[in-house]
């Protein structure tokens, strides 16, 4: 006996539901973006993760006689002025840019996501806290990133502190926005009229619907948040020297780029290969959330 795929009752045919893994699947197929995206950026989590394990030495492990050596079968990316092995040195970054870019975005949203809230909201608060935003966002967060750092000594919990507060008002303005549209929608309405407090209204009819434009959103800041991290190391603004970072690595290698480019090439590489990652998940889940998009697929 064979296995039927479905069973015939009445005249009609009953068919199994598709599993996870076939829908899963399907969405992929759907979204391309979003499979590139996810993959690629899952390969640099498995890296950063499994750093010991991928034929790494010592980051920080300084060698004079082995210094600025070429790409060779013993030093796959070569080493630095000091001798340390670029491999060894861009793999274990990937930790810090991860790291930095995801608490960025984690924070940044939940920040956001309380203020855009409120102001959307509460009318009393709108005004008041809508003019603080304008003005933090008057100042590029490069330079806001910057401002914060010379107040503080350079570690990664300082760096994501400083890069959230300037990535802040942007999920703030987002999540206005789009409270402001839900507001005046006929279930928000119904659910006024029935009696029902603004806290349950918030968390029931607001925040759920909030989700898929702040985590859109959160792709980008997590991107633009790795690329700050590597910008404040590169002007020595940012992580301290000592711990192997991509920007770090950029800053050192600077100096040698007419007669040693491999040191600056390849964390180069891995930062852009990173940042294009998190883009096109982002582009993705935009395309796939957006129910104008949806309608059309």
């Amino acid at each position: 006996m064979t296995a039927l795929t479905g069973t015939e009752a009445g005249g009609t045919r009953l068919f199994a539901r598709p599993s996870r893994l076939q829908r899963l699947l399907r969405y992929l197929g759907r979204h391309p973006s979003v499979a590139v995206g996810g993959g690629l950026l899952l390969a640099m989590v498995a890296i950063a993760v499994l750093a010991p394990l991928l034929w790494t030495v010592d980051p920080t492990q300084i060698s004079p006689a082995r210094r600025t050596r070429m790409p060779s079968e013993a030093y796959w990316f070569g080493t630095d002025m000091l001798g340390r092995d670029v491999y060894s040195r861009v793999v274990y970054g990937a930790r810090v840019s991860l790291v930095v870019g995801f608490a960025v975005a984690a924070l940044a949203s939940l920040a956001g996501l309380a203020i855009g809230v409120l102001a959307g909201f509460v009318r009393k608060a709108d005004g008041v806290i809508m003019r603080a935003i304008d003005g933090m966002m008057s100042i590029p967060p490069i330079l806001l990133a910057i401002a914060l750092m010379a107040l503080t000594r350079g570690s990664v919990g300082n760096v994501v502190l400083a890069i959230t507060l300037a990535e802040i008002p942007r999920v703030a303005r987002l999540v206005r926005g789009v409270v402001l549209s839900l507001r005046e929608q006929p279930y928000v309405e119904a659910a006024v009229a029935s009696g029902a407090r603004a806290p349950r209204i918030i968390i029931r009819h607001i925040i759920p619907n909030t989700m898929a434009p702040m985590l859109v959103q959160a792709t980008y800041i997590c991107a633009s948040a790795m690329i700050i991290e590597a910008i404040l190391s590169f002007i020595g603004a940012g992580i301290p020297p000592a711990t192997p970072s991509w920007g770090n690595i950029m800053a050192e290698g600077r100096a040698l780029w007419q007669v040693r480019p491999h040191i600056v090439l390849f964390p180069a590489i891995f930062l852009s290969i990173t940042v294009l990652a998190v883009n096109l998940l982002g582009d993705g889940l935009r395309d796939s959330l957006d129910p104008r998009i949806a309608k059309s697929l």
